[in-house]
């Protein structure tokens, strides 16, 4: 079970890390490369999707995928055609921080029948859209401005209110392709205030971000767009965040 996992690991301390994986860079040999880097890094999760899919490969990037590796591949949706029952699990993301009529429950309607009858596990999860320093994808796609990033205390509000409305997740992030990462003070206030696992991502491309991400608070780190130039850095940011599961005592 996935979302047992990342409640072992809040509960245990311990920081884990997920590479992303776009679809829409899914090509011949593509996938090989990055997984042997994973497994050669001892990543935690593969988590796949994107904001704007422009070239149909979700379920061929996904099959191959799952056909590579034994590690949880876990969708992260943009869409509702973005559901396969090819993945472990999938991100039930709400856009709390948006007034998006639509994707804190308009989409969700859409998708419930069909996921009830899928043999995936659902991960509801309060999605976070922190200011990245530019505009991205994701916040031009969701029509939904992201909380700016010096208001730290406007995230934890919104955090904790997704835990109170019984979300089992919540996840900050500054967008694909973002400028810079979640702050740490952000990350930090957010931490301190909730019981969830904290997933981070968005803007994260080197293992000292990483780390930093990990340090305020993360339980979770994602990064992705780096690893589509440098596949090998997986191993380096990897290994600086599983560096401080070694100091953690359960």
């Amino acid at each position: 079970m996935v979302l047992q996992h990342f409640h072992q690991t809040k509960k245990e301390r311990k920081k884990r890390f997920a590479v992303l994986i776009d679809p829409d860079q899914y090509k011949q040999g593509y996938l090989p490369q990055i997984v042997e880097q994973a497994h050669i890094g001892q990543i935690d999760y593969f988590f796949v999707g994107g904001s704007l899919l422009t070239q149909n490969q979700i379920h061929n990037c996904l099959k191959e995928l799952k056909q590579l590796t034994n590690l949880p591949v876990i969708i992260f949706p943009g869409s509702p055609n973005q559901i396969e029952a090819t993945a472990d699990a999938i991100f039930y993301l709400s856009l709390i921080s948006g007034r998006n009529a639509d994707l804190l429950i308009g989409r969700h309607v859409e998708v419930a029948p069909l996921l009830a009858k899928m043999d995936i596990e659902v991960l509801p999860t309060g999605y976070i859209l922190i200011d990245g320093g530019q505009p991205t994808t994701v916040s031009y796609i969701s029509n939904s401005l992201p909380i700016p990033k010096d208001k730290p205390s406007i995230a934890m509000a919104t955090a904790l209110a997704g835990q109170l409305l019984g979300m089992q997740i919540i996840y900050l992030d500054s967008g694909s392709g973002a400028k810079n990462p979640v702050s740490e003070a952000m990350i930090k206030k957010v931490s301190n205030n909730i019981r969830l696992p904290l997933i981070v991502g968005g803007g994260i491309k080197t293992p000292e971000q990483a780390l930093r991400t990990c340090e305020a608070g993360a339980d979770i780190v994602v990064a992705g767009n780096a690893f589509e130039t440098d596949p090998e850095l997986i191993i380096d940011m990897s290994q600086a965040i599983h560096s401080l599961n070694s100091f953690i005592k359960n």
